[in-house]
């Protein structure tokens, strides 16, 4: 099992603590890992982008002129492509584009990405995160007594002060221990969590 110190929030280390293996000691699998970043971006994805088609644009139910003896070029209406205020060839229409992605493919990728992040000395574990009040500033101290600037903040409960304290911060952003995904663990660099979130993703990924 992986050891990790254990840091309190002046950046002093203050114990260890033993990692599972079965969530932070897998053999790290790059496929999966990229699926789940592909899946959740491509369900966020709106897909309501839309261009009218030569069928659907208003105008154009006449030819414009005769077929022979004008010296233009053949026209059969206003509305084709090559006209001004014609129809888009091929144009974009609403779409949906998520897929599915298996229960063990997501948490093998999960756990994947927290494996990685161990493997890089990247994952840092708080004794406990508590601020007497919402204050940015403070929020901010704690994150350079650890030495980092972009993190993805783990806790095991919904603490509004150190939420809202570290919204405010342009590389930082907190979740909760069901609310964890592929994509933020490996956007924002290093994970710091609390002692009790680890014990919570231990539980419920082991």
């Amino acid at each position: 099992m992986a050891n990790v110190s254990v840091y309190n929030m002046e950046g002093k280390e203050v114990g260890t603590m033993e990692l599972n293996d079965a969530v932070f000691g897998v053999e790290v699998n790059e496929h999966l890992v990229h699926m789940a970043v592909v899946n959740q971006l491509a369900n966020k994805r709106q897909g309501t982008q839309k261009a009218k088609t030569r069928s659907e644009v208003s105008g154009g139910g006449r030819k414009p002129w005769r077929q022979k003896g004008t010296g233009h070029a053949r026209q059969g209406s206003t509305r084709a492509p090559q006209w001004t205020g014609g129809g888009v060839v091929f144009a974009p229409t609403p779409r949906d584009y998520s897929f599915k992605l298996n229960k063990k493919e997501k948490r093998m990728a999960l756990k994947s990405a927290l494996t990685s992040r161990v493997q890089e000395n990247k994952f840092i574990v708080l004794d406990e995160l508590k601020l007497d009040g919402i204050k940015t500033k403070n929020m901010k101290a704690v994150l350079d007594n650890l030495n980092v600037a972009k993190a993805l903040i783990v806790l095991n409960e919904n603490d509004q002060n150190v939420v809202l304290s570290a919204r405010n911060l342009a590389n930082v952003r907190t979740a909760l221990t069901n609310t964890i995904n592929v994509y933020d663990i490996l956007k924002y660099n290093t994970v710091v969590v609390t002692k009790a979130a680890v014990a919570m993703i231990e539980e419920v990924y082991a």
